[in-house]
């Protein structure tokens, strides 16, 4: 019931993460949703997490040219 209340209350540029204990091999499970960098993976059995690259857009901090 928390989830969907969550869920219902983001807009389109939000995103949100829940996490809980189960009884799986990695001792938690999880569930996102919402346009995320991170993106759930299972492998053997064991959920991980993708990474996204990050967008470059003008808020994002820039490196500094290479000489």
């Amino acid at each position: 019931m928390i989830w969907r209340q969550v869920v219902l209350g983001l807009d389109d540029d939000s995103n949100a993460l829940i996490v809980w204990k189960t009884n799986t091999e990695a001792g938690y499970n999880f569930q996102t949703f919402g346009k995320n960098r991170r993106i759930p993976k299972e492998m053997d059995g064991v959920k991980l997490v993708s990474f996204l690259p990050p967008d470059k857009d003008k808020n994002t901090p820039q490196e500094p040219p290479a000489k």
